[in-house]
């Protein structure tokens, strides 16, 4: 099984890859040279003109965590909201029961 490249690892074989395709080889022969097929180099090199950093990923994960939270919030107040209805019923029927409340 092979390793997946580290990130500096893929930068040199990127700059490696632009040297070899200003030398005058072709895509497909840089790619063979390389040890990699064209797909993979137009993903990697997306990815380096374009990085998703730290601090992108850590808010992503922060805003999915807040929208986790916002639920469980409104999943909390709903069921704060039943018990307290609940509560009040229950004082009813035992003041009813006691007398201290006429029946309508």
């Amino acid at each position: 099984m092979r390793k997946r490249p580290r990130p500096d690892q893929i930068a040199a074989i990127l700059r490696d890859f632009q040297t070899d395709l200003d030398a005058g080889l072709n895509l497909n022969q840089a790619c063979r040279k390389a040890g990699i097929g064209p797909s993979t180099y137009y993903r990697w090199k997306a990815l380096q003109e374009n990085p998703v950093s730290k601090e992108q990923m850590h808010v992503s994960e922060l805003e999915s965590e807040v929208g986790r939270l916002k639920l469980l919030v409104a999943e909390l107040a709903l069921d704060r909201r039943m018990l307290q209805e609940a509560l009040k019923k229950t004082r009813l029927a035992n003041l009813t029961e006691a007398g201290c409340v006429e029946e309508r």
